[in-house]
């Protein structure tokens, strides 16, 4: 119980981790469907981060117990907070999630529009090569992934 209480401290101060992680909680949800891909992904996107493994799933587990549009505001309010270099970053970590499966949603695709644009009026071409570049560490090479699959 000391562990919860002490993750929604860290919580109400929305660094990059918890930031990130938000982000990464709220874009795997917002579909209605959690594919296994996109919890590889995220396990992957904490190595690649440098985070521990341990924190990564404690604030996962924290997050379900949120209420999702609470989360989501307090996440935006960590984001803006970072460097545009980090906006940049967290919203690409989005888009590689989103496609993780081989398409993105397109309720994955507003979520990340309504963000990067409308919230954080961020460079598109920015997000893209930070994307590549993610992808490069990821998969050993440089490609895109802003398919979206509308039903």
């Amino acid at each position: 119980m000391v562990q919860l209480a002490n993750l929604a401290k860290q919580f109400l101060l929305m660094d990059y981790f918890s930031t990130i992680i938000g982000l990464y909680y709220i874009i795997i949800g917002v579909d209605g469907n959690i594919s296994e891909k996109e919890v590889v992904l995220g396990k992957k996107m904490t190595k690649a981060e440098g985070f521990e493994e341990n924190r990564f799933e404690s604030t996962i587990a924290l997050y379900q117990t949120l209420d999702f549009g609470k989360l989501y505001k307090d996440t935006l309010v960590g984001l803006r907070k970072l460097s545009t270099e980090r906006q940049i970053r967290c919203i690409s970590w989005m888009c590689v999630i989103a496609n993780s499966d081989g398409f993105m949603d397109k309720r994955e695709w507003e979520l990340i529009y309504k963000i990067y644009h409308t919230e954080l009026a961020l460079s598109l071409n920015e997000i893209m090569k930070a994307q590549r570049e993610l992808n490069k560490i990821l998969h050993g090479k440089d490609f895109l992934s802003f398919g979206i699959k509308t039903d």
